[in-house]
């Protein structure tokens, strides 16, 4: 079979991914690491089905970061950037100019040329998008202060890719040494073109796709959707990327730069959501592919060739970024257990240094072997990334306690002896803590977001800023005196630990706990909690009222069944909770339900034909009982 085959190539990296993924997620490493497995066991080192050319790889790679750049300028929303701003760019620029020139001094001290180690240091700088927010997306961090202050690091480095772009033909040598990198940006359209001409033709591309983002995408996906053709809309988001990646690569820039760009300009778009959730899949695929391409481009002939010096560079490279980064965390008062999880995530080379390293030889201004050698420093630290995130997450968070001091800001002095204590001021505690305020019920309230509870005290509300499972605050707010404490904090990790606290050292605290949902619902229910509350059952139950209220039913009988139907739900709840086997468990929730069903039919048959009879009768009026609600 011709392995150059489209089709076959196509097999082999879904077939790569779908044995190797799965394999990987079951042995908790993550997904990328098993799309960097498959990458190396489908490659040149291993079975070879793939990347015997090196070349064809790279196209999946580059056009999975263009889905990604797309994805990423979509979400850049004027709000998060100016509420991140900070971050951005405080600790990412000091980031990106700390670690480049930490890195070009060092490269100098091997005696490579200084217009080569400013080359090199600005490209190692840069982390690896993809990979870490996936990772921390997979792991729910994403909202914790390390998640956000990566988050705005990563986003600092993706733009500044640009500039890096611009000023890397300033370091260039005027020779290229690798003339085959340069036919491509030759054939295009500013093949023939002077330097002066080149620059005016990169800005009216860079300005064409600003103002047709403003003035032509927009009524062009209004006319799209209007058809109400699913895929049509679909099909012009896909063009709308290729085509600007086609664009870019005839003006001689990165095709993600430009969709990037894209994005960005479409972030106030009223079809931000539908682009995305059209793109997503096709995103999540070509990542996919991109690490597949990481995985199978890791040159181990140049590896065993020596494999102290590249890994002794990845092991001086990783270490040397986490210093700087733990050092920036501290500056930006994370906690320890934060900044070490910042640190670690970010320690690693991003897959931007694959186009860079390709554009610095195409320049002249890195050699062959350097970017060789680079070129598999980067992936190894890539590879090494999944592992060292779970080394953290097994051995070193366990023992990394939030210390007083080392918080982004030290808790507030409370002073306040009220029988309610709200831990967690988000949307759920903040409908809970309004209801109660309203009927001057007095309340003490937690919250550990520093911009929320600033927000929340303009808004009126006494909130006091500190981390609620922390025993000695709660003793401040009253804990000791108070009659019970509403859970509402995040993650659901979060208030797993605070009940435990509070069994220790409060256990005459009545609790009631926010659960997300059912299988949240079953892990409060297995730390002893009785009064547990899930976040959508109520309002499901009231919209379900609705609806058949609509369709004709009597009020005080769609209630009754409402209410008959969150009775049993709860009951069966209580039992599914102690039950640990997967297959027992689903094959007793399908008992179950059935069962429910069972009896809410004959229930609603029974009522149904006694209301009808009292009616006649005139001796019993309706009753009207009230909606069933949060």
């Amino acid at each position: 079979m011709d392995q150059h085959n489209f089709l076959f190539q196509a097999m082999i990296y879904l077939g790569a991914s779908v044995i190797m993924v799965p394999i990987s997620k079951k042995l908790g490493l993550g997904s990328v690491l098993g799309y960097l497995l498959a990458g190396i066991v489908i490659g040149p080192a291993a079975l070879g089905f793939i990347g015997t050319e090196g070349e064809d790889i790279m196209h999946f790679a580059e056009f999975g970061v263009v889905m990604m750049l797309f994805i990423i300028g979509l979400e850049l929303e004027p709000r998060l950037l100016w509420r991140l701003r900070k971050s951005i760019l405080g600790t990412g620029g000091l980031q990106v100019v700390l670690t480049a020139g930490l890195a070009g001094a060092f490269s100098m001290a091997f005696d490579i040329p200084w217009k080569a180690a400013i080359a090199l240091g600005l490209v190692l700088s840069l982390s690896s998008t993809a990979i870490v927010l996936q990772t921390l997306d997979e792991k729910g961090l994403m909202k914790s202060a390390a998640g956000q202050t990566a988050f705005s690091v990563l986003l600092f480095q993706d733009i500044a890719v640009i500039p890096m772009l611009a000023f890397f033909p300033l370091l260039s040598s005027g020779q290229s040494e690798h003339d085959h990198y340069l036919e491509h940006v030759n054939s295009g359209l500013v093949a023939d073109l002077p330097g002066w001409a080149h620059a005016l033709v990169v800005l009216a591309s860079v300005s064409l796709i600003i103002v047709a983002g403003r003035f032509l995408i927009r009524p062009l996906f209004r006319i799209i959707a209007a058809t109400g053709i699913r895929e049509i809309f679909t099909a012009t988001a896909l063009l709308l990327v290729v085509g600007i990646a086609v664009l870019m690569t005839q003006v001689g820039l990165s095709p993600a730069l430009g969709t990037f760009l894209a994005g960005v300009v479409l972030a106030n778009s009223e079809y931000k959501h539908e682009l995305e959730s059209d793109i997503e899949p096709f995103k999540g695929l070509l990542l996919g592919l991109f690490f597949i391409a990481v995985g199978a481009s890791i040159n181990f002939e140049l590896i065993f060739k020596d494999p102290l010096h590249i890994l002794g560079i990845v092991a001086l490279l990783m270490v040397g970024k986490a210093i700087v980064l733990f050092t920036l965390g501290k500056v930006s008062r994370l906690r320890k257990d934060q900044n070490t999880l910042f640190a670690l995530s970010l320690s690693q080379v991003g897959e931007f240094a694959f186009v860079l390293f390709s554009f610095t030889r195409q320049e002249g201004i890195l050699s062959n072997e350097i970017v060789d050698t680079m070129m598999a420093v980067v992936a190894i630290s890539m590879a090494l990334t999944p592992l060292i995130m779970l080394i953290n997450d097994k051995l070193l968070q366990p023992h990394l306690k939030p210390v007083p001091g080392i918080a982004e800001k030290e808790p507030d002095v409370i002073n306040e002896d009220n029988p309610v204590i709200i831990a967690g001021f988000g949307h759920f505690g903040n409908t809970v803590g309004r209801f109660l305020r309203a009927h001057n019920i007095g309340t003490t309230i937690l919250d550990v977001d520093s911009e929320r509870v600033e927000n929340l005290r303009r808004l009126g509300f006494k909130v006091h800023y500190g981390d609620a499972s922390r025993h000695d605050l709660l003793a401040a707010a009253g804990a000791n005196t108070a009659k019970m404490i509403v859970i509402s904090l995040e993650p659901s990790e979060k208030r797993l630990e605070m009940i435990e606290t509070i069994k220790k050292h409060f256990p005459n605290l009545r609790m009631f706990v926010r659960a997300e949902n059912r299988y949240d619902a079953y892990k409060l229910m297995n730390a002893g909690m009785l009064h547990v509350y899930r976040e959508t059952i109520d309002t499901s139950i009231r919209m379900g009222v609705d609806v058949m209220k609509t369709l004709g039913l009597k009020h005080y009988t769609a209630v009754r069944a409402a209410r008959k139907f969150f009775e049993l739900d709860e009951a069966n709840l209580k039992k599914l909770a102690a039950i640990n086997d997967n297959e027992v468990y689903i094959e007793t929730a399908r008992t179950y339900m059935e069962e429910l069903e069972k009896m809410l039919r004959a229930d609603m048959e029974q009522k149904t034909v006694t209301r009808i009879n009292t009616n006649k009768s005139g001796e019993l009026e309706e009753e009207t009982g009230t909606v069933f609600s949060a």
